[in-house]
């Protein structure tokens, strides 16, 4: 079976980026980083492409040039057990990028992310669906998803 994994566009900051992510996440790893040699696109040293797992997921980061950028059709998400683990992730991801809608934020590298907790389908769906509208309209009005403050809109 063949294995699928995101690869990373970056212009020249591909070891910073890795190196980030790897601090954020546990279970996270370096696996293997390849630099340019002397003629080649990029600067001698400086990293081609490098291969790392965050929480056991792989992932490859190309130094590729400024010729394309990251935007929030593709992001991240990150399942958090609770808003110890929201507000954890919030802060280390957003610090030096940028907060969005939602529970959506990009990162200092342009990465968006979808911090949101576990209990999000029980949160905006179930079979009472005034229920499900009143936490989906406390949502839409925050940037860092608060659990606490969407169970009380959706009970009212």
């Amino acid at each position: 079976m063949p294995t699928i994994h995101p690869f990373l566009w970056f212009d020249d900051q591909a070891e910073a980026a890795m190196n980030f992510y790897v601090s954020v996440f546990e279970d996270s790893k370096i696996d293997q980083v390849m630099r340019y040699g002397e003629g080649g696109p990029g600067p001698a040293g400086s990293v081609m492409t490098a291969s790392f797992q965050l929480g056991g997921q792989r992932f490859t980061a190309l130094n590729g040039g400024p010729h394309f950028k990251f935007t929030e059709a593709v992001s991240f998400v990150v399942t958090c057990a609770d808003q110890a683990e929201v507000d954890r992730f919030w802060d280390k991801l957003s610090e030096g990028g940028a907060p969005g809608q939602c529970g959506w934020l990009k990162d200092k590298f342009g990465l968006s992310w979808q911090i949101v907790p576990s209990e999000m389908p029980e949160l905006l769906g179930g079979p009472d669906p005034d229920k499900a509208k009143r936490a989906m309209e406390a949502m839409m009005k925050m940037t860092k998803l608060d659990i606490a403050a969407l169970k009380a809109a959706r009970e009212g």
